[in-house]
C-alpha cells in the first residue's frame, strides 16, 4: 500500500488535496477546485496534494489519468504529493474496515438486493424517504447462508453534524436523517465514501475544497472520521460553474476540457485567471499575476451563487495575456500552431517580430497563427470584400509602378519602403491610402494588416513581388 510523507503539524500547516476521479478529461469545473485548492495551500505556506480516485475500476482508463496530469500540468498547479492512486491502497483499506469492525462503529449487512428493493417500494408507497432501516445493526447471529455481506458504518443515531463551510457558512445536518453507509461492497471493493475518509486522514488534510455536489457526502464523512478519532478538517464547497444559457456546464456550451483549450491556443495563465474569478474577486481588478492571485486568494470570499461561463470573456483575457506576454514566449508557444497550418516558422521571418505586429490583432494562438500565415505563405484567395473594394482597374497603376519601384530598392527595410509607397502616391497624386490599401490587398489578401512598411518588410522582397505579380494579372482579366 502507498505510505505518505509525515505531514507536520496538523495544526500549523496548511495541507490541501485534488482529488479527480479519471474517468474523463480535466474539465473546467474540476480546473477550478484544483485552483482554488492550490492557491489556499501556495497562500499559507502549505502542501498541496494530487490523488486519483480510481477505484471506479470500470470506467477509469490510463488515457484520463495522463489527460489530468497533463492538465495540471500545463496549468501549473504543481503538487507536493503524489499523484497517488486509490487502487493501491486497498491493502490500508481492509486494515481499518477490520479496525471499525473490532471497535463496533461497523457490521456486516446481510441484506439481500430484493430485501432491500423491498424495503424501498414500501418506504415509497407510505411516502418515507426512502433508507435502510438498521435491520442487522446490532445483529449478532450467525452469517446468513448465501449471502455475501456488506459492511456498513454505524452511524449515530442522535445529535447532528455542523459543517462550519468556508463558504457557505454553518451547515447543520440532524444524525437521524443519514442511514448507515455501506463502507466496503460484497465483493470487498471499499466505497468512495469510505477511501476518501481514511486518504483525507492519512495524508494529513486541513481543508477540503471541493464542489457544492459534495455537501451529502460531508457529513457521513465527518461522522466516519469522528469514529476513527481524526481530526476533521475544513470544508468549502464551492458552486458549481453554469453554461452562459444557465444550464449545468456541458459540451453544448463549446470546450470544456482544459486541454481542449491548450489545443485552440489558449493561454494557461490567460485560463487561470478566468477560472480564478469564476466565483472570486478583488475589487474591480480583472487581471491577475500568477503571485497576485496567491497573495489575494481567500476561500472565505468565494461567492456562494454558481457563476455562469463566458467564452467571449476568456477571449479577450487571453488576448491581454498575448499582448502583455514577452513576445519571445509567445513565438515559442506559437510555432506548433503555424507548423499545423503546412508552415516551416524558420522559414521566413522571425516569429517573435511577427509577434510583435500582430498579437494585439488575436485572440488565440490558433487564430494569431491564422491571421500571421500570409507572412510565410501566400493566400489562397482574396478577402472578397476587400478586393471589390481595393482592387479596382485605377488601382493597376500604383500596384504596377510599385512593383517596378520595389524590385528595385536596395535596402528592404521599413523607412525604405514607406519611401517608396509614398513617393508613388505623390508622384500620381493620390491619396496615401488610394495606393497603401490596394498594396495591403496585394500582399496580405486583406485589407487589415500592421503598417504597410511592416508588413513588407516581414513579408520578404520576393513574396511581395509574386503576389503584386499576381494582383496585376487578377485585374488584367477583370
Amino acid at each position: 500500500m502507498q505510505r505518505f510523507p509525515a505531514a507536520g503539524p496538523i495544526a500549523t500547516m496548511v495541507k490541501t488535496r485534488f482529488a479527480p476521479s479519471p474517468t474523463g478529461f480535466l474539465h473546467i469545473g474540476g480546473a477550478r477546485t484544483a485552483l482554488y485548492s492550490w492557491l489556499h495551500a501556495r497562500r499559507h505556506g502549505g502542501q498541496f496534494v494530487l490523488r486519483i480516485e480510481d477505484t471506479d475500476l470500470e470506467r477509469s482508463t490510463p488515457e484520463a489519468v495522463a489527460a489530468i496530469l497533463d492538465g495540471m500540468a500545463w496549468l501549473g498547479l504543481d503538487h507536493d504529493e503524489g499523484p497517488y492512486f486509490q487502487t493501491q491502497r486497498f491493502g490500508r483499506y481492509r486494515e481499518v474496515i477490520a479496525q471499525m469492525l473490532a471497535a463496533g462503529t461497523a457490521y456486516r449487512c446481510y441484506c439481500t438486493k430484493e430485501e432491500l428493493d423491498a424495503l424501498r417500494a414500501e418506504q415509497m408507497a407510505q411516502k418515507i424517504k426512502p433508507r435502510y432501516d438498521g435491520r442487522y445493526r446490532d445483529y449478532d447471529g450467525p452469517p446468513r447462508p448465501g449471502v455475501e455481506p456488506v459492511i456498513r458504518f454505524k452511524n449515530p443515531l442522535d445529535g447532528e453534524v455542523v459543517i462550519d463551510d468556508l463558504v457557505h457558512g454553518p451547515i447543520t445536518i440532524r444524525n437521524d436523517e443519514l442511514d448507515d453507509l455501506v463502507i466496503a461492497r460484497a465483493d470487498g471493493t471499499p466505497t468512495y465514501n469510505f477511501c476518501v475518509v481514511v486518504d483525507d486522514m492519512d495524508m494529513g488534510i486541513t481543508h477540503v475544497i471541493r464542489g457544492d455536489d459534495h455537501i451529502n457526502n460531508t457529513p457521513r464523512q465527518i461522522n466516519i472520521l469522528r469514529a476513527l478519532g481524526a481530526t476533521v478538517p475544513s470544508y468549502a464547497h464551492v458552486a458549481m460553474i453554469l453554461g452562459d444559457d444557465g444550464q449545468k456546464l456541458s459540451k453544448r456550451h463549446g470546450a470544456v476540457s482544459v486541454l481542449a483549450y491548450r489545443d485552440e491556443g489558449f493561454l494557461p495563465g490567460a485560463v487561470l485567471n478566468y477560472l480564478v474569478r469564476l466565483g472570486w474577486s478583488h475589487g474591480d481588478q480583472e487581471v491577475f499575476t500568477r503571485e497576485e492571485m496567491i497573495r489575494l486568494f481567500d476561500i472565505g470570499d468565494v461567492n456562494k451563487a454558481a457563476s455562469a461561463f463566458n467564452t467571449s470573456k476568456l477571449l479577450w483575457l487571453n488576448q491581454q495575456y498575448l499582448m502583455s506576454t514577452p513576445p519571445e514566449q509567445i513565438a515559442w508557444l506559437l510555432r506548433p500552431f503555424l507548423s499545423a497550418l503546412g508552415i516551416d516558422p524558420d522559414s521566413g521571418p522571425d516569429p517573435v517580430e511577427v509577434v510583435r505586429e500582430m498579437a494585439c490583432r488575436a485572440q488565440t494562438l490558433q487564430e494569431l497563427a491564422a491571421q500571421s500565415a500570409f507572412f510565410w505563405q501566400d493566400f489562397e484567395a482574396y478577402d472578397e470584400k476587400s478586393a471589390r473594394q481595393h482592387l479596382k482597374p485605377e488601382a493597376a497603376q500604383p500596384l504596377a509602378c510599385l512593383r517596378e519601384r520595389l524590385a528595385a530598392l536596395p535596402a528592404w527595410e521599413p523607412a525604405a519602403l514607406h519611401e517608396t509607397v509614398q513617393a508613388v502616391a505623390t508622384e500620381l497624386e493620390l491619396k496615401m491610402g488610394k495606393v497603401a490599401q490596394p498594396l495591403r490587398v496585394a500582399v496580405v489578401g486583406r485589407a487589415a494588416s500592421p503598417g504597410i512598411d511592416v508588413t513588407l518588410a516581414l513579408t520578404g522582397r520576393e513574396a511581395v513581388l509574386r503576389r503584386l505579380d499576381r494582383a496585376l494579372a487578377h485585374l488584367a482579366a477583370a
